[in-house]
């Protein structure tokens, strides 16, 4: 979901762009690539900068099955907090911006 995310958000990457994006190394960038082009939800495009080279880019398939997975995920969050009070919700809030970003850290 990740490489999806930033495919959609920053436009076509290389295959080292997005590990850099993703923060993973460039075999496993690879490897997740190849997974997402077999699934539809990427596709390979040639970089108008060097022939060589790969571009890639969100398909409408890998838009939709972003879009189902955040709204999913959005739905299960609403539903996990629909019984804190405004208070509590405003600590979680401020307890989980503390804790990531004490894991940057």
């Amino acid at each position: 979901m990740r490489l999806l995310a930033v495919l959609a958000a920053a436009g076509p990457q290389s295959v080292n762009g997005l590990a850099d994006a993703i923060g993973v190394d460039q075999p496993r960038a690879s490897r997740l690539v190849r997974a997402a082009v077999e699934s539809g939800h990427v596709r390979r495009d040639v970089d108008p900068a060097d022939a060589r080279r790969s571009i890639l880019a969100i398909t409408e398939s890998g838009r939709t099955a972003l879009h189902s997975t955040l709204g999913r995920r959005r739905e299960a969050v609403e539903s996990a907090l629909a019984g804190f009070t405004d208070d509590e919700r405003t600590e979680f809030a401020r307890l989980l911006r503390k804790f990531a970003d004490a894991w940057r850290a």
